[in-house]
């Protein structure tokens, strides 16, 4: 748009109350630029079967997750949304490795999670998994070249320095290389969260309320980043946020209720999600509907 500042792959869906601009953040072609003449991918980054979580046992037990089954395709973008309570945090944790589920089938790529020893569920997540936290996680007597290489420290592998040069050009941080957590402001921190996460090249990454701690600009210049991982470096990306504005960045967005999956929007944009988590009550009922399926889109498909 002439006369405003372009973000990272900005969702032409995406709407601030403040039109949010970084002007050290490259611009990225536009999702129609990167895409055009792309065949779907078909491949699996990560996939969950009738799994279930249980915590607790007899008439205390909490049934936080119950015989969800979802696909998440590679190169894909998707949020996971859901009223408190609703399992979608409990979701990820186990999609990524960091708690175990209590029946069922969770795989990254071609791999079962389930049959994992710890060392091999640590290796897996230090190499196949990104991970971007609310808190950022970033160590705070490192400074940001050091975060952001420390996962490929930690394996004992080499970085690639072109690809480091590229994200960190990309997210705009080539001039805050040599600063620590506390010399960046909460953006420039979740940014170093974000290329660390990339760097490594994993199969998939998981952001747990990005944008939480962040105000609406610093969280619009992440979203555009997470988006822009997706469109340029074909990164798969699923995320749990409470917030349908950073929800409509995504390809898809899956609602959870009661420990099920509820409903599954295409394409979204901030106005639609704010829509349907309107109508998403704690029994899981979704514009009316109460199908206990709990296969992604059963329900977004009878709503069509």
């Amino acid at each position: 748009m002439p006369g405003s500042s372009t973000l990272v792959g900005v969702h032409p869906r995406y709407r601030w109350e403040q039109p949010p601009t970084c002007g050290t953040v490259e611009t990225m072609p536009p999702r129609d630029v990167v895409t055009q003449g792309s065949a779907p991918s078909t491949a699996i980054a990560a996939s969950a079967v009738e799994v279930a979580k249980e915590y607790g046992a007899g008439d205390t037990a909490v049934h936080a997750l119950r015989g969800v089954s979802i696909d998440f395709p590679a190169g894909e973008f998707t949020a996971i949304m859901g009223p408190s309570g609703s399992g979608k945090s409990t979701l990820m944790h186990c999609l990524a490795g960091l708690d175990t589920p209590s029946a069922g089938t969770v795989r990254i790529g071609d791999t079962d999670l389930t049959g994992l020893g710890d060392k091999a569920m640590t290796e897996l997540r230090r190499d196949r998994i990104g991970f971007v936290f609310q808190s950022f996680n970033l160590v705070p007597t490192l400074t940001a070249r050091e975060n952001i290489t420390l996962p490929c420290d930690i394996a004992g592998r080499d970085v690639d320095q072109q690809w480091m040069d590229t994200v960190v050009s990309r997210l705009g941080l080539a001039a805050r290389l040599e600063h620590r957590p506390s010399e960046l402001s909460g953006g420039q921190q979740q940014r170093v969260a974000c290329a660390r996460a990339l760097v490594g090249r994993p199969a998939i990454i998981f952001g747990d309320e990005p944008t939480g701690n962040l105000d609406s600009r610093s969280s619009a210049e992440v979203m555009s980043i997470l988006r822009a991982a997706t469109d340029e470096f074909g990164q798969t990306v699923v995320i749990v946020t409470h917030d349908p504005r950073a929800a409509s960045f995504a390809d898809r967005v899956v609602f959870l209720a009661d420990g099920q999956i509820v409903n599954e929007l295409r394409d979204p944009d901030a106005d639609g999600v704010f829509e349907v988590m309107r109508h998403l009550d704690d029994n899981g009922v979704v514009n009316g509907s109460a199908d206990g399926d709990s296969r992604s889109g059963a329900l977004a498909d009878e709503d069509q």
